[in-house]
């Protein structure tokens, strides 16, 4: 009996062990991750134009608010709302008879006074004749020569009192200051205006016009060197449609200081406006030439992540991946330009990477039936790459 137990020991001990060898097997392969596929390109150095915006707003290099100068009632409209008036046009006439009146009383004014200062005259020269010879008392001439000076400053009053009558009489008549675009009159025939106080119409330049923004200070000397050096490209405007103005603009001025409670200062860029496209009041985007533009890198921008307000990618490092902090520049279509973090020629990871980890093994190319097992299962490899998942869920989309 003992020859025959030990016997049948043998073969149950071989068994045992190859029944657990077999398992520690089965749970190494099933703890080691499977490699994920990924694609990947390069990181490439084009040529990166890019523009830095600022909210703009369209400005009239020249506006004028015309106001009435003197009282009366308006008596002429001599111009169409809204047209573009030329510069010394008449735009309206306040009734014009008083002044008229006035100008030509001073001017009779001024005609007496000068002719008793021609009388005055005559009479301090015959007075200084008759003191010569002993034939005049002293005090006679004395009062010829006060009287000829009272003379002279009635004239000089009445030249200046001709002078005022004939400026209000030309208030009496607004023309165009410049030439430019007038809007809607604020006044109608009849209208009663008083001097300074009463808004008749606005009158604007068009060609050329101006597009005022808000930089920062620090930002200052960077747009006194653009309005050095400015080129075609430095400066495009796009407009509230979507659509980009077709002329070039350059700096029209720099504001004289910095505004002390928001640190910033007013630049105006002027453009040509020869079809009247650009309206004083509107709105816009100026894009102003970055000056970093030029060779840079550039990479897919669906290959970078954002955590916690930083950006990274995952660079191939052999069979793993690398997860590589990145600085971004601007975007530039599908493409974004790394400042900082990539190299020219480094293999970025553009699809598969969401459920990458540092250091994680990865296998290049994407499996091709994935998306068409649908519901049956996705492979393990399947599973961990994202840009997998993403085409299966285009694959439905077909379905």
């Amino acid at each position: 009996m003992k020859t025959i137990y030990t016997l049948s020991a043998i073969p149950l001990a071989l068994l045992l062990w190859t029944g657990c060898k077999n398992k520690d097997d089965k749970s190494a392969a099933a703890a080691a991750p499977p490699a994920t596929p990924v694609n990947v390109t390069e990181a490439q150095r084009l040529n990166s134009v890019y523009y830095d915006q600022y909210q703009g707003t369209v400005t009239a290099l020249s506006s004028v608010e015309l106001r009435a100068q003197v009282t009366g009632y308006i008596t002429g409209i001599f111009f169409k709302e809204g047209e573009v008036v030329p510069k010394g046009k008449l735009l309206y006439e306040i009734d014009r008879r008083n002044y008229e009146a006035a100008y030509q009383q001073a001017k009779a004014s001024l005609a007496s006074s000068e002719a008793n200062l021609v009388r005055a005259k005559k009479d301090a020269d015959r007075y200084s004749f008759l003191l010569k010879q002993d034939a005049v008392a002293r005090q006679t001439y004395d009062q010829a020569v006060a009287t000829l000076a009272t003379a002279q400053a009635q004239v000089a009053s009445s030249k200046a009192g001709v002078s005022t009558a004939l400026t209000n009489l030309s208030y009496s008549r607004i023309v165009a200051p410049f030439t430019g675009r007038i809007g809607i009159s604020q006044v109608r025939l009849g209208a009663q205006v008083t001097p300074g106080t009463t808004l008749l119409n606005t009158i604007s330049s068009e060609n050329p016009i101006g597009v005022d923004i808000v930089i920062n200070e620090q930002s200052v000397d960077r747009f006194y060197d653009l309005q050095k050096h400015t080129t075609d490209s430095t400066f495009r405007l796009k407009l509230s449609t979507g659509s980009m103005y077709n002329q070039k603009g350059r700096i029209y001025a720099i504001d004289r200081g910095v505004n002390s409670l928001t640190g910033s200062v007013k630049v105006r860029v002027q453009f040509p406006n020869p079809q009247d496209s650009l309206r004083d009041g509107m709105s816009g985007v100026l894009n102003v030439l970055n000056d970093q533009s030029g060779e840079r890198v550039q990479i897919p921008y669906k290959a970078v992540t954002e955590q916690m307000g930083e950006y990274f990618v995952f660079l191939q490092a052999d069979t793993v991946a690398k997860q590589q902090k990145i600085i971004l520049g601007p975007r530039i279509g599908e493409n974004v330009v790394v400042m900082d973090g990539v190299k020219e020629g480094q293999k970025v990871i553009t699809e598969g990477f969401q459920r990458l980890r540092d250091g994680g093994k990865i296998t290049i190319g994407m499996p091709p039936a994935q998306g068409a097992q649908g519901g049956t299962g996705a492979p393990a490899g399947g599973a961990q790459g994202g840009g997998a998942a993403g085409g299966g869920k285009a694959e439905e989309k077909k379905k």
